[in-house]
């Protein structure tokens, strides 16, 4: 038999042995070599703009991720009507439609010239089934953009088609456009 202080002198040595042989292994933390190491953070660098963050978020679905970026940019620069409608639209793409319309109303309010503030704000109106002021909500963003945004045409001929024949056709309301301040445009559409 072997004694209780030969086991542990034992196991010290073989613990020993491959403590020493781990440290002479070309691994490790070191940059040596051809191996890829993460850069590190430069803390001085600008820091991307949290609004256009939010817009691509949202553009990539991430709507959690896009709210979060819009409060970051909001406590930097204060609420505008940019924040709020980049929150409205993430709240509606997570098919918060309450939230989503309380702060478009607030961002035309603060600014009613913005046509793709109103055609998100008509977005929202038909998810919650107000046709009717969501057919004079895209009319507004419609005339605001003087007739140029495709996205903003096809949301009020969309609106119209079913305010004027909601019971004998049916339209696939999952196609509205959101449109983005200063292009692009988001399709919202029901996740299957």
């Amino acid at each position: 038999m072997i004694s209780d202080d030969r086991r542990r002198l034992a196991g010290a040595l073989v613990l020993t042995a491959t403590f020493g042989l781990a440290a002479c292994s070309p691994g490790g933390f070191s940059a040596a070599g051809d191996q890829v190491y993460a850069p590190g953070v430069d803390q001085r660098a600008t820091a991307e703009d949290g609004i256009d963050v939010g817009h691509r978020l949202i553009a990539a679905g991430q709507y959690e991720l896009a709210i979060k970026s819009f409060n970051r940019a909001a406590l930097a620069s204060g609420i505008d009507v940019d924040v709020l409608s980049g929150l409205g639209s993430a709240n509606l793409g997570l098919g918060r439609l309450g939230q989503a319309e309380t702060l478009l109303r607030r961002a035309v309010k603060e600014d009613a010239a913005e046509p793709e503030v109103w055609n998100n704000l008509g977005v929202v109106l038909m998810e919650r089934g107000k046709t009717h002021e969501a057919e004079q909500v895209f009319k507004r963003a419609y005339a605001l953009d003087n007739g140029e945004s495709d996205a903003i045409r096809d949301n009020l001929r969309l609106a119209l088609a079913k305010s004027e024949n909601s019971d004998t056709l049916i339209v696939d309301d999952d196609n509205y456009k959101l449109v983005r301040r200063g292009g692009g445009d988001y399709l919202i559409s029901d996740p299957l």
